[in-house]
């Protein structure tokens, strides 16, 4: 990058396409420009810098340069080292964020079709992978789930582009200190009249299709959905699902897996595919004319349908259809629609049920992405990504293309006041001797449109107002007020409502039928009250709630605004928030809502600064490999690029304060300076900089300067922490001498006092003989204790009561230790990452991070549903109790490739994946979704049960090494014959399996099971120690007798040993002779078939027979304990 940079400078030749930054060639025009972007393009080079800002060529197909070894080299990168890419940008303006502190904005632009979707999600990706160490497990995997559940919700195929967005959207991440707390995701301009009508060659909502292709047919049935063709509202259903069957199929697969990781519960999911197929069989419901004008329903199963799924009686339903009640005089009158009245009432309600959900999915993912409460704002800092529906330009272009054209308008104004106008105006206020570069100003067709009183939308919610104005009576208004305007072309047939606006992008030809109608978007009078009775909890709720004054939802559990806000805003003419359901006495028209909606964004963004990315679409056939020289032409013609490398060039992108500015590069002038020009120059002169100026507040520099400046700073970085390493050895060396000469002289000391004790022990021992003699010759009762005298008694005073202070603090609770080491002990080198304290279960389980908490929330939430046992009930073979890491390391070494356990975590309420690798073993951590789904924490895969986790990753691998689970560790069968299966502690009372395909018989054998020579291996094995001080617990089992879980006598080892089991367990073995016990005499008594054991026997308790070697239960087995002697045992 530097040797091109140079070799432009200097006029030298540049092969045609290898220049990384367009603002670094010295003779650069319209056929340079073009001339460099099509030969990078031939070679799959598609990003090029102009200075500061990206220019993106969209390939139309997958480039291998995402990968995550493209992510590793663009982590905390130097741009001028590697080519351009989107990374880069992404990597600016992190660093950016962190170290000045102060809000970032991405700002992706483009036609439709250019790319714009994609680089957003590539820039997010990238973001989230430059935070820190991250200590909020799940939440980067949310926000990068986002793109593709809004996409299936709010994108659509359109001819100029396959997954057009059909809404805008603004991003918002939130940091604190570098790392990600949450999102915000701020929606613009749903086009909700796509759901309702498609242009020719268009598509409805991906929603709809990927139901058709993902839905099981009971689910399919439930919904009485048949086949895509049989709906009126997806024309092009069939010949999209023909097409694209397996695509829909996978993209429902990961719409759901995307829903269950952001955070949707399987009711929300229910309930929102439930409404997609309201709105598809209310598009169904066809109607006729009647008598009078008015009209009736003629397909009643689809009204039928539509009425089941809403919970509505269908004659409730068909009423509001085709009559209109209105209040005249406190009387009721009923007005017949006809039937093209009755369809557009229909179709608002389509188009509004549709509309909501949307607004409550976003609504959803906000609060589930939501940042912490306890952090500050002003902690805070943000980066915003804007990506926007692109300029259109179709053969019919409606109300939306107008729309969605004047918010790219606003976008290029943006652009250019960044860029031209307050970059020039800054140069002449600071006295920089500067030629003014000439650009276009598209601030006049921006009033054309948003001025008041008299703009185009102005005129179109006035219009609106009329109930007998139309949308020729609209255009005439137009032409009247705007027909000497340069930027608008009347129409030469005025019997049709054309008019032709000029763009920044080129001249549109807006057909003005249905502006009326769609700038009202109006629901039919009732329509809110009867949604409002649904049974279907979503569409209750989401009519319950008001909208803003920007068109968005806000439901109840939005924070409400104070009373002084509230009064602001009604002063002001703004909407003020009714009680739920009820709308505000002046409604805003859908052209109010977008101006407002484009005011805040705006507000938004001029509080950020910002990074460009221009996205250009290669030609018009959506085909790789196919760059249309006009056709770029034109998009860099009215993009303004040209007039912005000119300004990149020669102009100073960076301008910071002096005050910044030495703050941040003091280090380099490698003395003290002020904080103001002179210190400024000083620092810029020590960095040995060129072609930079002193203004008089600020340093304007070129934007390459910057990287330069941080060059240096980081040597000097590293030659600081040269010193201190160099330094820190040399004085912990001394401190290691010390220490080192400190232990030689103790060794010394303990030689010689080990020298001398054999002496001393003699002569101690000469001296003791004699003493000892004398002691023997004593009389007996010179050793009884004497009693002393009784003390004097001292007489009792009666005290004051010692005031307790009410300050005093209370006594600390007592703090409940595990008794294994922490399993999550990490190293730098384990793949799983740190899990935040879980508040979901509130305590229900006890302190989250202990054994018993950890064994309870086991039992009761994941021993029937998490997918651990096998039909049978025994436990998967790869399934482990609560073990630590350094276990499931131990149990794992000894196997091949690709073993694997899954364990339950004591430290959290959750699981751990650990499987061996070539040269150590893995952990990963497996977390729980709110649907009750299971997610290996990193990947992007949510499953439903653990069984499913594993038999996934059998086939597709861990992380991005290429890592495979292959097979199941098991129990290992040559631990200590007394050990028991490590899940011990995890099985309720009733349950008798073991590992699956193991004989439950084997795990609570008595001592006459075992083969001659020897005991089983499964015989006698420990339970875990977490039962060691538990008290006497029965537990009732069907037999009718009790069986006990009861800390016993340490073993000869020193361990203690507990018996978990069933019915006939508890049969001592006769290792040691029996205890004598008075009292009572011992008796054999025979089992069903094996030879006969020692037993003891108690009054009133006769030992019968079991089978299989069972025989003689103890009723009371507290006295049995209460005299057993420390030798005896029980297993």
């Amino acid at each position: 990058m530097a040797r091109q940079r140079s070799a432009a400078s200097l006029g030298g030749a540049i092969n045609d396409g290898e220049v990384d930054d367009l603002a670094t060639l010295t003779h650069l025009d319209e056929k340079t420009m073009l001339q460099q972007l099509g030969k990078r393009y031939e070679r799959d080079v598609i990003y090029t810098y102009v200075g500061d800002i990206l220019v993106a060529v969209n390939p139309f197909k997958q480039l291998k340069i995402y990968d995550r070894e493209h992510v590793a080299r663009y982590k905390k990168s130097k741009k001028a080292q590697l080519p351009p890419h989107v990374f880069a940008m992404a990597d600016a303006a992190y660093s950016a964020m962190v170290d000045s502190g102060h809000n970032q904005c991405c700002v992706i632009s483009g036609e439709s079709g250019a790319g714009k979707t994609e680089s957003t999600k590539l820039l997010i990706n990238q973001v989230i992978e430059l935070c820190p160490t991250r200590t909020t497990i799940g939440l980067e995997q949310k926000v990068i789930q986002v793109n593709p559940l809004l996409e299936a919700f709010g994108n659509a195929q359109t001819v100029m582009n396959d997954n057009s967005s059909r809404f805008g959207k603004y991003i918002q991440l939130k940091f604190k200190n570098g790392q990600v707390l949450g999102a915000k995701i701020n929606e613009y301009l749903l086009e909700k009249s796509r759901v309702v009508r498609q242009g020719e060659g268009e598509e409805n909502f991906h929603v709809f299709y990927y139901m058709f292709a993902g839905l099981s047919p009971e689910e399919r049935a439930a919904l009485h959905l048949t086949t895509a063709n049989k709906f009126r509202y997806l024309t092009q259903g069939e010949s999209c699902l023909r097409k694209k069957h397996a695509e829909c199929s996978s993209n429902y697969e990961d719409l759901v897996n995307a829903m269950d990781l952001v955070g949707f519960t399987e009711e929300n999911q229910n309930n929102v595919f439930q409404v997609m197929a309201i709105v598809l069989h209310m598009g169904n419901i066809e109607f006729a004319d009647g008598a009078n004008d008015s009209s009736r329903v003629c397909s009643p199963e689809s009204l039928r349908h539509t009425a089941a799924l809403l919970g509505i009686d269908p004659k409730v339903l068909e009423g509001f259809l085709t009559t209109h009640e209105t209040m005249t005089a406190g009387e009721v009158i009923t007005i017949n629609l006809t039937r093209q009245k009755a369809e557009d009432a229909r179709d608002a309600m389509a188009k509004a049920l549709y509309g909501r959900v949307f607004s409550w999915i976003i609504n959803r993912v906000n609060s589930l992405l939501a940042p912490a409460a306890d952090v500050e704002q002003r902690d805070r800092q943000e980066i915003g990504i804007l990506d926007i529906f692109g300029f259109e330009h179709f053969e019919k272009n409606s109300f939306e293309q107008c729309c969605i054209n004047i918010a790219n308008e606003q976008l290029q104004f943006f652009f250019n006041e960044h860029i031209f106008k307050w970059e020039q105006e800054e140069y002449r206020k600071e006295g920089i001797n500067w030629k003014e570069i000439a650009y276009v100003d598209n601030k006049p067709l921006l009033n054309l449109f948003l001025e008041k009183p008299i703009g185009l939308f102005s005129l179109l919610d006035e219009e609106s107002r009329f109930p007998k104005a139309t949308d020729l009576s609209f255009v005439g208004k137009l032409n009247t007020n705007f027909g000497k305007s340069a930027y608008y072309v009347p129409s030469k047939d005025t019997r049709k409502p054309h008019f032709v606006v000029k763009h920044y992008a080129g001249e549109v030809d807006y057909d003005g039928d249905g502006f009326l109608e769609k700038n009202r978007d109006s629901l039919p009078s009732g329509a809110v009250e009867l949604l409002q009775i649904s049974k279907n909890d979503l569409i209750h709720d989401i009519f319950m709630a008001t909208l803003t004054r920007t068109g968005t939802m806000a439901l109840k559990s939005r924070r409400g605004r104070s009373r002084k806000t509230r009064a602001r805003m009604q002063a002001a003419g703004r909407p003020s928030r009714s009680a739920p359901g009820k709308t505000s006495m002046k409604a805003l028209t859908v052209s109010a809502q977008f101006k407002n909606s484009l005011t805040v964004l705006m507000e938004k963004m001029n509080q950020c600064n910002p990074h460009f990315i221009r996205c250009i679409k290669p030609n018009t056939g959506k085909r790789a490999n196919d760059f249309q020289n006009e056709f770029v032409a034109a998009q860099l013609r009215y993009t303004g690029m040209l007039e912005t490398t000119r300004i990149r060039r020669e102009g100073f992108a960076i301008r910071p304060a002096f005050g910044e500015f030495v703050n941040r590069f003091k280090h380099l002038a490698q003395m003290k300076v002020a904080p103001d020009a002179a210190g400024s120059r000083k620092i810029l002169q020590a960095a040995d900089i060129s072609g930079f100026h002193i203004g008089k507040t600020k340093v304007f520099l070129k934007y390459f300067h910057i990287d330069q400046l941080m060059d240096k700073l980081e040597k000097i970085h590293r030659a600081a922490t040269m010193w201190q390493k160099v330094i820190r050895g040399h004085v912990d060396r001394k401190r290691v001498k010390k220490l080192w000469e400190k232990a030689r002289l103790e060794k010394t000391v303990i030689a010689e006092f080990l020298l001398r004790l054999p002496e001393g022990l003699s002569t101690t021992g000469r001296r003791m003989k004699p003493i000892v003699a004398a002691d023997f010759k004593r009389p007996k009762d010179f050793f009884v204790k004497r009693a002393a005298p009784p003390p004097p008694v001292t007489p009792i005073v009666a005290l004051p009561p010692t005031p307790v202070s009410p300050m005093s603090p209370a006594s600390p609770p007592p703090v409940e230790d595990s008794d294994d080491e922490d399993e999550d002990d990490l190293d730098e080198n384990d793949e799983v990452r740190p899990m935040p304290v879980s508040k979901k279960h509130g305590g229900k389980f006890g302190r989250e991070g202990t054994k018993a908490a950890s064994i309870r929330w086991f039992k009761e939430t994941q021993a029937a549903s998490s997918g651990v046992k096998t039909k049978e009930g025994n436990f998967m073979d790869w399934f482990h109790g609560i073990i630590t890491r350094r276990r499931s390391e131990q149990l794992l070494t000894s196997k091949g490739v690709g073993a694997f356990l899954v364990r339950v975590s004591e430290s959290r309420f959750g699981y751990s994946l650990s499987f061996r690798v070539a040269t150590r073993v893995k952990h990963f951590m497996i977390d729980q979704t709110m649907s009750g789904k299971y997610i290996v924490v990193g990947e992007p895969k949510v499953h439903k049960s653990l069984a499913d986790l594993v038999d996934f990753h059998r086939k597709h691998c861990i992380g991005d090494q290429g890592d495979f689970l292959t097979t199941p560790c098991g129990q290992d069968s040559s631990e200590q014959e007394d050990d028991m299966f490590d899940y011990a502690d995890l099985m309720d009372h009733h349950d008798t399996g073991g590992a699956a395909g193991m004989d439950p018989s084997l795990m609570f054998r008595s001592p006459s099971h075992s083969s001659a020579g020897g005991r089983s291996p499964n015989m006698h094995r420990r339970v875990a120690h977490s039962t060691q001080n538990r008290s006497h617990r029965p537990v009732s089992t069907h037999s009718g007798h009790n069986n006990y879980q009861q800390p016993l006598e340490p073993d000869p080892r020193g361990r203690r040993h507990m018996t978990t089991t069933g019915h006939n367990v508890y049969t001592p073995t006769p290792m040691y002779p029996a205890p004598s016990i008075p009292g009572h005499q011992q008796r054999h008594h025979g089992g069903g078939g094996g030879p006969p054991q020692q037993q003891w026997n108690y009054p009133n308790q006769q030992g019968g027979g079991g089978g299989g070697g069972g025989g003689g239960v103890f009723g009371n087995l507290d006295y049995f304990l209460s005299h057993v002697q420390p030798h005896a045992r029980v297993t």
